[in-house]
């Protein structure tokens, strides 16, 4: 079994995370782009039913003890906070092809089945928007897990169109009050 690489789990504002990111030192890893996730698991309906420390120790067991990784996502945005999963500055496990060279972020919910909340979406818009800010990513690098190639489910569901998340975030960028910058070399 590789060495767990740890957690932050931390939920953070939309505010509040855009000021954590710029306290993140980036060393030799850096993503090339942000595969997006659902989780499916739970469903949105069900996330509030635990805590959201709990929910973390309970993802960190199941990523570590159960599925034998090395790490999990980067984020898990819900409707009220974007928790902070896998250290922002490291690989995470997520996407068999992208966990080497790209951020995962699982939205809360089943999307194939749940509509998408306005808060979720919003709080989605804000973290992809910091961070491709602060990479200096173009949103049109955003990928949906299901176009990994050796993903065979339809994550992250049928009811998350990438155009759409691709505009709000450019249009989120383009109006966002605090910048955090692209880090440099």
């Amino acid at each position: 079994m590789p060495a767990w690489k740890g957690i932050i789990g931390k939920g953070f504002t939309a505010s509040d995370f855009s000021q954590y990111v710029t306290t993140v030192t980036f060393n030799a890893w850096r993503p090339q782009f942000v595969v997006l996730h659902n989780t499916a698991v739970p469903t949105f309906a069900e996330w509030h039913n635990v805590p959201g420390e709990q929910r973390m120790k309970n993802l960190e067991s199941f990523y570590r003890d159960t599925q034998k990784w090395s790490a999990g996502p980067h984020l898990f945005v819900a409707d009220d906070l974007i928790w902070v999963f896998t250290p922002l500055n490291t690989p995470g496990v997520h996407s068999p092809s992208w966990n080497a060279i790209a951020w995962g972020v699982e939205i809360v919910g089943d999307y194939s089945v749940e509509p998408l909340s306005p808060a979720v979406r919003q709080n989605a818009v804000s973290a992809l928007a910091t961070l491709h800010e602060l990479m200096g990513l173009d949103p049109s690098t955003l990928r949906l897990h299901k176009e990994d190639p050796k993903t065979t489910h339809n994550c992250p569901g049928s009811r998350i169109v990438k155009a759409d998340f691709q505009s709000a975030v450019l249009a989120q960028i383009g109006t966002n009050e605090h910048r955090p910058g692209a880090v440099s070399a």
